[in-house]
């Protein structure tokens, strides 16, 4: 009975904690094991204090601690004289700090060896700077350039890098490759060019310390253009002095620039502001001076321009102006354009005339409000046509070099409302409407706005002739022989019907002329 008694407490305690200790502390010859726990950071900044804790619950105390290091070296020891107490142990961290570390405890003649925690000691960074490939971090479109995040000391980094001080990240940054410590650029553009600087950063526990380096330029050339060539003349007094200019569209200095003449090398400078230059030659009108090219030199480039001949043409021969009058899509007359076309001359200077009065590009107290002067003063644009700008104009040419040049005059070219208007379809689609027509062609159903006529609806275009409709005040004048159109009428066939237009007076007030379409 006794027997079968202890076998069924033996089967209740089998699953238990204290069943367990028991068994151990039979087979081990009386005495508890003690399971030690030890807690403590993985990571600290090099040269910060640290704690790490050790604690063997439910052992009696007294109880003896250790804080043993990887090769076992004894760190530190203490002792728990009230039981269920953390012994804490405290640490300075050193470069010699980091490893491996565990406790172990000691009590009623037990011993239990706790965790282990290894610790990394993290230092923080130091003089950080930006080196680059290559060095100096100048390179031409298309080429590879990296930058490199160094420090003097430091582990457990990471790294930021900042264009013209906006922090670069891959997602909303293309241009660049992070990696590592490294910015990589495969194909620089001249978007790449500006102010770099990297930010070496560690982290322990949300403390962040970070070492920033100084600025670097990083500069990216263009490849230069295919040079050009102009040359000018000025004179002072009698004499005569030339110029030639050297440049490019594009292309980054410094550059070395050459003078050529008739393929010998004249003259050469290094433009370190711009891709140009100038240089002074001898130079006479009437002379052929001989072929300038220009030649540019860089590391990796050498271009030479095309051929010009340094001969300056006086201003002479014939002088004409051409008059071009232009129309709005409706056929309404909107402006003129006049052409100063020029024989022959270099470095010809056109003034324009109206009515022998000099039209002054400046606009103090201008002969007329609304023009434009283009083409280097060959073109007159008269942006309106009133009866303001109606007149006879000209245009004089003379040697730009030369204030005191004699003056090549053109013949006079009268300015006003043409005398010929095309009106499309009135034949075909308006038979039985009025009209108004305006002194400048603009035809108007009354008392309706204007209504285009549109090209595609009518087969022939038929023109009506007005004499004398230059002036506005006579456009409507009665006296003139503006009643009929052609000797009392115009007949036209469509669509197997006759139809008269009729040109009448339209008012006493003379502002405008009537169009009557009338079946017949």
């Amino acid at each position: 009975m006794e027997h079968s008694l202890l076998r069924d407490l033996l089967f209740v305690l089998a699953g238990s904690e204290l069943f367990r200790y028991f068994l151990h502390y039979i087979v081990g010859g009386g005495s508890l094991s003690l399971r030690p726990v030890l807690t403590g950071p993985d990571m600290a900044y090099l040269g910060s204090r640290v704690v790490f804790r050790c604690i063997a619950p439910d052992s009696s105390p007294p109880i003896t601690y250790e804080l043993m290091g990887d090769s076992g070296d004894l760190i530190f020891t203490d002792t728990d004289i009230q039981g269920d107490q953390s012994v804490p142990f405290y640490l300075k961290v050193t470069a010699t700090s980091e490893g491996s570390y565990h406790c172990k405890a000691t009590a009623g003649g037990s011993t239990g060896v706790s965790n282990s925690i290894k610790l990394s000691v993290v230092t923080p960074a130091l003089n950080t700077r930006v080196t680059s490939e290559p060095f100096p971090p100048v390179a031409y479109e298309g080429s590879h350039i990296v930058l490199s995040c160094n420090v003097t000391r430091g582990s457990h980094l990471s790294y930021t890098w900042f264009f013209n001080r906006k922090e670069i990240t891959s997602p909303t940054s293309p241009f660049f490759h992070l990696t590592g410590n490294k910015v990589v650029m495969e194909e620089v553009t001249p978007e790449h060019a500006g102010y770099y600087y990297c930010m070496a950063w560690s982290s322990v526990q949300d403390i962040r310390r970070f070492s920033s380096s100084a600025e670097v330029q990083v500069t990216v050339k263009a490849y230069v253009s295919k040079p050009r060539v102009s040359y000018s003349i000025s004179k002072e007094g009698a004499s005569y002095h030339g110029n030639v200019t050297c440049w490019s569209t594009r292309g980054s200095p410094p550059v070395n620039i050459s003078l050529l003449l008739d393929d010998k090398e004249m003259r050469s400078v290094t433009a370190s502001e711009s891709v140009a230059a100038w240089f002074p030659v001898d130079i006479v009108p009437g002379l052929d001076m001989g072929v300038a090219r220009c030649k540019i030199n860089t590391e990796v480039q050498e271009l030479i321009s095309e051929p010009v001949t340094l001969e300056v043409v006086p201003v002479g021969g014939e002088v004409k102006v051409e008059v071009e009058y232009l129309f709005r899509a409706d056929s309404r007359l909107v402006a003129a354009r006049l052409n100063c076309q020029i024989s022959r001359g270099t470095f010809p200077f056109v003034s324009w005339l109206l009515n022998d009065s000099v039209l002054e590009d400046s606009r103090i107290q201008p002969l007329l409000s609304h023009y434009t002067l283009a083409d280097h003063r060959r073109t007159l644009f008269l942006a309106t046509l009133h009866p303001e700008e109606f007149g006879y104009y000209r245009c004089r040419v003379r040697d730009s070099y030369d204030d005191s040049g004699p003056w090549v005059e053109s013949a006079a070219e009268l300015v006003r409302v043409p005398d010929v208007f095309s009106v499309w379809g009135l034949c075909a689609l308006y038979h039985n409407t009025l009209f108004t027509l305006d002194q400048r062609g603009s035809l108007t159903p009354w008392p309706e706005q204007h209504l285009p006529l549109k090209h595609h609806q009518v087969n022939s275009t038929y023109r009506i002739y007005i004499n004398a409709l230059h002036a506005a005040s006579t456009v409507c004048n009665t006296s003139l022989a503006l009643s009929l159109l052609f000797h009392r009428g115009f007949h036209c066939h469509h669509r197997g019907h006759y139809h008269s237009v009729l040109l009448l007076p339209f008012s006493d007030a003379c502002s405008g002329c009537r169009l009557c379409l009338q079946d017949v």
